[in-house]
């Protein structure tokens, strides 16, 4: 088959999307399939035969200089200005503005493709698409979730108001996704939640879970005494970076020796920065970011225990890397962690989403049993080889494929 894979923003290590990209893409390939990769900046990383076609946009939240002003040439047309004045106006434009863009260049290009992927842009511009090529379109999760915990954590009116307009496009989302013959979602959690908030029929949902990368495998080297490791975006409340920080600051009151190690970027005198210097913490955290595949990997098996705070994941890759690399966790009981970890206790502790006491003692009660440390990650390590394969995403993947294929036939 030959597919185009769409995605609006491809972040390659972190965010879910690229790195779903990158190893669907690279597995489909090896299946024998042609993939083109469509998609606007941050550009994923992709492996050798797949193919990249770069839909830019104006890159408005770049790092190091998010919600920018471009300079007047950047602006190349309509879908510029309007990218431009829905970010003036505190909305989130992508989605549909890459739609509209990716639409304009299918139009052209309807006989080099038998189906179009669809990971989660689910912009206006979709319709389209799928009007004139069979479409499958991955719902990772619903983004109604994100929206429900930032407005339970605003604390002004201001913020609230902000917010809703920032997730503005989940209107657009929604009307989208119930036009969508064929959708994917990567656990049963993720297909409930999006069939309830969007009004989707389950018929029309399929579960393929995802894969982990061979590179994440148990360290060779000993663990760091007293570590603990979460990854996880450090300011976004739907995180739970904020309980696992007053959690660790309950535990440097009773042990000595203890280290946390976010692998995020905060946000210069953001939430999590105030909360560390409100508990105490500076200098015990510590935060990397930016770091290669390899050494990620050794980070991962570096930590003692790692922790899983979340208060939903429609997956949570990080979880099945970290049991890849026979990493002891404690995670929240919350999304679709439940359904990647298993049964309580035997890969990973599950405790309530956002409950400092429960989590403060998961923790702790872990750091001190070496041998259910050693028992957890061996049970961790066979699950991932048991259930999460990228090879086994792309074939069901790509059986999704032809199902739409004959459906829009």
């Amino acid at each position: 088959m030959r597919i185009a894979l769409l995605s609006y923003r491809s972040k390659p290590h972190c965010g879910g999307q690229g790195v779903y990209v990158r190893h669907l893409s690279r597995e489909l390939v090896a299946l024998g399939h042609t993939v083109e990769v469509f998609s606007g900046q941050p550009y994923p990383e992709l492996d050798e035969g797949v193919l990249l076609t770069e839909v830019p946009s104006l890159d408005l939240y770049r790092e190091p200089d998010p919600f920018r002003v471009p300079r007047l040439r950047e602006f190349r047309d309509r879908v510029d200005v309007e990218e431009f004045l829905t970010m003036c106006t505190a909305g989130f434009p992508e989605p549909k503005t890459f739609s509209t863009r990716v639409a304009r260049l299918l139009a052209d290009r309807v006989d080099d493709f038998d189906v179009v992927h669809d990971n989660q842009v689910l912009g206006h511009g979709m319709v389209d698409v799928a009007e004139r090529l069979p479409m499958v379109t991955t719902i990772h999760h619903p983004i109604t979730h994100d929206r429900r915990i930032d407005l339970q954590q605003a604390t002004t009116r201001r913020q609230r108001l902000t917010l809703r307009r920032w997730y503005g496009f989940l209107r657009m989302q929604g009307r989208v996704a119930r036009q969508m013959r064929f959708i994917v979602t990567p656990s049963e959690s993720s297909r409930r939640d999006a069939a309830r908030d969007f009004g989707l029929d389950p018929a029309r949902m399929r579960v393929i879970q995802l894969g982990v990368e061979e590179r994440f495998r148990p360290p060779t080297e000993p663990r760091v005494p007293g570590r603990i490791m979460a990854m996880a975006s450090a300011d976004a409340p739907m995180k739970g970076i904020a309980t696992l920080l007053e959690a660790y600051a309950k535990l440097r009151v009773e042990r000595a020796g203890l280290e946390l190690v976010l692998v995020s970027k905060p946000v210069a005198g953001g939430r999590t920065e105030q909360l560390i210097d409100q508990l105490g913490l500076e200098g015990s955290v510590r935060f990397v970011h930016g770091l290669t595949d390899d050494e990620l990997v050794g980070l991962m098996g570096s930590a003692e225990v790692a922790c899983v705070p979340s208060l939903y994941e429609g997956f949570s890759l990080p979880t099945a890397e970290l049991m890849a690399c026979a990493t002891p966790l404690v995670v929240s009981r919350a999304g679709a962690i439940p359904e990647v970890v298993g049964p309580d206790g035997e890969c990973a502790d599950l405790v309530e989403p956002g409950d400092v006491g429960e989590l403060t003692h998961a923790l702790g009660a872990l750091l001190d049993d070496p041998a259910r440390r050693a028992r957890m990650g061996a049970a961790g390590r066979r699950r991932v080889e048991e259930r999460f394969s990228w090879r086994a995403a792309a074939q069901a993947t790509a059986a999704a494929y032809e199902e739409a294929i004959r459906a829009h036939r």
